[in-house]
């Protein structure tokens, strides 16, 4: 086997006979194979005879609770660490090339183009050779096997990737080490997405995309032509560009087809059919035991009663996965409760001093039940504003009114801003409540945010990423805030935590602005959009799905303003053609408005006689014949009345359609 390491990729190639730049193998099923596998860390199993394989083409999600070993299963798969189990085995397609990004890019001279060109370690190689070569043969080897795997269209499709994760034209051409660590990232990601190794490895890729980078990557995925098994959170993606979900649920494996709804669905269904058969055999278990309590002392029904019991000793018990409890976040009312506006900002001028001015001019207003997620690209100010709304940056010009008994909470993209490194949780929980709050109360409190007894002593640089976002909500939470302020929280938790945290939100009495993105969380806490673009802030006139199609536009830079423009222009003959087309629509449709008008009326005409025809079969002394026919009559009525409501709504639907269409 040979190995081949980039800076920031690892691109692993088996080469047939040791031969370097041997061309590609055709693929064979299954690309990948999980069989028995077993893993445990220190005390604690991961995985107790895991199975599961995946085919050529797939690309397959790999879900699970933080902590259930998702991305130590991919450390295994790299072969970064071993199995100990004696019959386990993890198996990649002969000749396949794995892939995955190991590293963020390194701080370097070298141009952010050129490290993701040199992530094909084989076109790199080769490209290096072809400078130094004498042999004619190995000289037209060399360029042969170039034009094998369009090495030419190389910087095209390597810029493609780069413009899609956020990069712009002009970032190509500008050296690693005057990108910040996660723009360095994204850089790593490109180069192993532009490798296109038989077998993608991402390990939440999304953590470090804005909500545009993630809808390209979303695309990608689903047009990548060979493998992928991607580890994420993000709901949205799952569903958009898997074929396959891979669950990680007591330490076992399982693999069905769609995304991560259709894997819910699946889940349920099996659940419900579980507990049907457990409830079967829980009767059946019954039925046997008290034959043979009844009878096992009988010695003409001693047979019978040794039967059952070896049926009851045969009979294998059915258990019902636990659902393992997800612990809520709550934000609690504030216990001051204040008029509208909360916040308002005039003319406001934000960003790191007046040589830094990041957004112009801004204007915002911020009431008790506003539910905003803020929107744009990377490098446009998001995060600026909200750390100027939240007063962690003062204002460079304009006007800011607050009442001061507002109080602000505030999740920084960077967790450890808001933790004291050296610290544990109970010792940050004891400062966020009051001096004379007992021992026993504070653990009480660590343990409603999901902090165990244990957990509580741990140092906050210790924690996971997903406990140290639930640690700093926890703590916003006890400040009872009127305002929340979240810049991408969703980073490092899982789904489940992530729908905890939507109902909390919901639940929120106050103003929540929000950054993010995952998309399934923006629809289901916001109600507007602020969108940030060009150093201004501005209301969108859209929903996420309008602003995924922009962003996701070939020429989404000017979509935007020649939209607003066409809006802005609209002229009032407009308006006036508008109604007179729909005057002459309804005109036109006219005979459909009478037939529907005229069904209305046979429709209540028939339910008014109905109704009395019942207050008289209410009546006593009726006459057995009377009834007979007030019955016959109700029949017949009933038929008209149903009759008539389908005439009805069917000609009141193609009369508005008529309309409808005519207008527009």
């Amino acid at each position: 086997m040979e190995v081949r390491n980039c800076t920031y990729a690892t691109i692993w190639l088996r080469c047939k006979n040791g031969v370097p730049f041997a061309p590609r193998q055709a693929k064979a099923r299954p690309m990948l194979e999980i069989r028995n596998l077993d893993y445990r860390v220190e005390a604690r199993p991961l995985f107790d005879g895991a199975s599961a394989r995946i085919s050529a083409g797939w690309k397959v999600g790999l879900i699970g609770r933080n902590g259930t070993g998702k991305s130590t299963l991919l450390r295994l798969i790299r072969e970064e660490i071993a199995s100990p189990g004696k019959d386990s085995a993890i198996r990649l397609q002969n000749g396949a090339r794995l892939g995955w990004v190991a590293q963020e890019v390194a701080p370097t001279d070298q141009t952010i183009l050129d490290v993701v060109l040199e992530a094909d370690a084989e076109r790199h190689a080769l490209m290096i050779e072809s400078e130094t070569a004498t042999d004619p043969d190995r000289i037209g080897d060399i360029h042969a096997r170039l034009l094998d795997i369009d090495a030419w269209s190389a910087e095209a499709r390597a810029s493609e990737i780069l413009m899609g994760l956020g990069f712009t034209h002009a970032d190509l051409s500008r050296a690693t080490r005057e990108f910040s660590g996660g723009w360095r990232m994204r850089a790593a990601i490109a180069g192993a997405l532009f490798a296109q190794p038989d077998l993608l490895l991402l390990d939440e890729p999304t953590n470090y995309l804005d909500l545009e980078g993630a809808a390209w990557l979303e695309g990608y995925l689903r047009r990548y032509p060979n493998t992928v098994l991607i580890v994420s959170h993000d709901r949205e993606m799952l569903n958009r560009s898997v074929t396959h979900t891979m669950a990680l649920e007591h330490r076992k494996l399982t693999i069905t087809p769609g995304g991560y709804d259709d894997w819910l669905k699946l889940r349920a269904a099996k659940l419900a059919q579980l507990e049907s058969q457990k409830t079967k055999q829980d009767k059946d278990r019954a039925h046997l035991q008290s034959f043979v309590d009844r009878f096992r002392a009988k010695a003409s029904k001693a047979r019978q009663a040794q039967s059952r019991i070896k049926m009851l000793e045969k009979m294998q018990e059915i258990s019902i996965p636990l659902e393992e409890r997800t612990a809520p976040f709550n934000f609690p009312a504030s216990d001051t409760v204040l008029a509208p506006p909360l916040l308002e900002i005039e003319d406001a001028d934000m960003g790191y001093g007046p040589q830094a001015v990041i957004l112009r001019g801004v204007r915002l207003r911020i009431d008790p039940d506003d539910r905003v997620a803020i929107i744009g690209t990377n490098g446009q100010g998001k995060t600026t504003l909200v750390k100027s709304i939240a007063e962690r940056l003062p204002l460079l010009a304009g006007k800011r009114r607050m009442p001061k008994k507002v109080e602000i909470g505030y999740f920084s993209q960077d967790q450890l801003d808001e933790l004291t490194i050296g610290d544990t949780v109970l010792e940050h929980v004891m400062r966020a409540l009051p001096a004379d709050t007992p021992v026993a109360k504070q653990r009480s409190v660590a343990a409603q945010l999901g902090f165990s007894h244990e957990k509580v002593e741990t140092k906050v640089e210790k924690l996971s990423g997903g406990e140290k976002v639930r640690l700093i909500l926890g703590l916003i939470g006890l400040q009872k805030p009127q305002i929340l302020i979240l810049d991408e929280p969703t980073s490092h938790l899982d789904i489940d935590s992530r729908e905890a945290l939507i109902y909390a939100l919901n639940d929120f009495a106050g103003a929540v602005l929000l950054i993010t993105h995952d998309v399934y969380l923006a629809e289901a806490t916001a109600d507007q959009l602020w969108l940030v673009k060009n150093g201004k802030v501005s209301n969108y006139d859209g929903d996420l799905a309008d602003y995924r199609v922009l962003v996701m536009s070939s020429d989404r830079e000017k979509a935007a303003p020649a939209k607003a423009a066409a809006a802005a222009e609209e002229a009032p003959a407009d308006k006036a053609e508008q109604r007179r087309r729909a005057s002459q629509a309804r005109e036109a449709a006219a005979p459909l408005k009478k037939k529907a008008d005229a069904a209305e009326k046979a429709f209540e005409k028939a339910n008014a006689r109905i109704k009395t025809i019942d207050a008289e079969l209410s009546k006593t002394g009726l006459s057995p014949q009377k009834v007979t026919e007030l019955s016959i009559e109700r029949g017949k009525l009933e038929a008209e009345a149903a009759k008539a409501e389908t005439e009805w709504l069917s000609a009141l639907d193609a009369y508005e359609s008529a309309v409808k269409e005519a207008v527009s």
